[in-house]
């Protein structure tokens, strides 16, 4: 494993609003919380962007217009996003009331400020980091087997590893679809991890993916711990760490999603 990976970010948030004040409100108290924030000022650019990019959180600005709220519920019915934590900027509380109706877990009133922000973020803060660790993947190589039923087992060895699969080499490729016994011990664990997993993707060089389809409690609760473990020490550092120096510009603080904002 590489010891000298570079931190991760606590989260990535997709933002949809049509003032820049807003941007740089939002972008610099999630900067706070060592949050990356990717703004856009349309509704439809903002749909395309759940339906195509993860995201650890959804900020919504419901100035944007009647159809804004369609923003919150593409995130909810879309796979990589629907368990985001999703957020709503709203003026009156009939637009409160439409936001979580849309699935919206957290409700920002204006008038906005830094401090307001800042509680709501510190608030739900604890969610975004779970969503963030549910997608993290350890980069590890360690000795991995795959068995089917009837056949012989399949050895490789892995390339990460996340709550909910891995990714692996192996020396016979195996077909998307397959499913086996994936058994596996972590560094530092007494005894083996065992899932029942499923091959989501795989070459002809014998790289593949695969998903875990069930674990044991046991071992559910042992890779979970691990995971935890190894994303916590590749967090930035903490926020009061972060606070410190210049305030940071808008452009320092956002990404673009196209050319919306030139």
């Amino acid at each position: 494993m590489n010891s000298n990976a570079v931190p991760v970010s606590a989260g990535k948030m997709l933002l949809a609003s049509p003032s820049s004040l807003t941007m740089y409100q939002l972008a610099k108290s999630a900067h706070r919380f060592d949050m990356s924030v990717q703004v856009c000022t349309e509704v439809r650019t903002a749909v395309d962007l759940v339906n195509h990019q993860k995201f650890d959180a959804v900020t919504v600005d419901l100035s944007l217009g009647q159809h804004a709220t369609a923003i919150l519920r593409e995130t909810r019915l879309s796979p990589a996003n629907r368990t985001a934590v999703a957020f709503a900027i709203s003026s009156t509380l009939d637009q409160s009331a439409d936001a979580f109706r849309a699935g919206s877990s957290f409700v920002l009133e204006r008038p906005l400020s830094l401090d307001s922000i800042r509680r709501t973020l510190h608030a739900a803060h604890g969610l975004i980091l779970r969503e963030r660790r549910r997608y993290f993947r350890c980069p590890i190589s360690i000795p991995v087997s795959i068995q089917q039923e009837g056949a012989a087992p399949v050895y490789g060895e892995t390339c990460d590893i996340s709550e909910c699969g891995m990714a692996l080499r192996l020396l016979t490729p195996l077909k998307p679809g397959v499913e086996g016994k994936v058994q596996f011990t972590l560094p530092d664990t007494p005894s083996p991890i065992r899932a029942e997993g499923k091959i989501c993707w795989c070459d002809e060089k014998g790289q593949a993916g695969v998903h875990f389809e069930s674990l044991s409690p046991r071992d559910n609760s042992e890779l979970q711990e691990w995971v935890a473990g190894k994303f916590e020490k590749r967090l930035p550092p903490s926020e009061v760490a972060v606070c410190g120096g210049p305030a940071p510009t808008l452009p320092q603080l956002i990404a673009p999603a196209w050319s919306e904002l030139t």
